[in-house]
Formats: C-alpha cells, sequence, structure tokens
C-alpha cells in the first residue's frame, strides 16, 4: 500500500503564492524513486506536467511556469513553490512519483488524489 499526502491547495489572488507538499509513505523506499513531479489538469483539458525532480535533484519545469515555480525534495517529500500566481495557473495539482525497476519490482508510477489550486483575478 502506497499513499500520495497532498497538501497546500486553496484560493489565492493573482500574483500571490501557494506552497504544495506531497508525502509519500507505505510500502516505497525513496531511493527507489527515480523522479517526483507535480502534474495538474483543468476539466476538459489534458493533464500536463508542470515541474518534477529527479533523485539527483535535476529538475524539469513547463515553460509556462519556470521563473515562477520552484520544486524541492527531501527524501520522499516533494514540495513546489508556486509564487506570482495567475489565474491560468488555475487546476487540479497532482502528485506523481515514478519508481524504478529493481530485483524486487517493477517500475510504475504512484498519483495523488490530486489538490485545487484556484487563482482569482
Amino acid at each position: 500500500q502506497v499513499q500520495l499526502m497532498e497538501s497546500g491547495g486553496g484560493l489565492v489572488q493573482a500574483g500571490g503564492s501557494l506552497t504544495l507538499s506531497c508525502l509519500a509513505s507505505g510500502r516505497i523506499v525513496s531511493s527507489d524513486i527515480n523522479f517526483m513531479g507535480w502534474y495538474r489538469q483543468v476539466p476538459g483539458n489534458q493533464r500536463e506536467m508542470v515541474a518534477r525532480i529527479s533523485r539527483g535533484g535535476f529538475t524539469d519545469y513547463a515553460d509556462v511556469v519556470k521563473g515562477r515555480f520552484t520544486i524541492s525534495r527531501d527524501n520522499a517529500k516533494v514540495s513546489l513553490e508556486m509564487n506570482n500566481l495567475r489565474p491560468e495557473d488555475t487546476a487540479k495539482y497532482y502528485c506523481k512519483i515514478e519508481t524504478k525497476t529493481t530485483p524486487f519490482q517493477i517500475a510504475r508510477d504512484y498519483w495523488g488524489q490530486g489538490t485545487q489550486v484556484t487563482v482569482s483575478s
């Protein structure tokens, strides 16, 4: 059993900030995680990658959030600092972890249930 505990979503004014956090727990070892990241989805749209971070600390950001969002990782916890938020950032944000194949398991993805971020103008 693996759980992703998400927190930090909410309602903010344009230009404001929020920090999302996600903690993986259960039958998982942090060293087996290749990537942790955040994705977002607006109803009717495809889910898209916002930011992700590798176990080595390398980061990848969607172009529309570069310079505004910062992702960080501490073992099995990943955080996303979101600054200068825009109304178009409004979406449901999902935490995802990507594990690697080991002698004991095949690589797979785990998803959180999502947390809503709403940016008002």
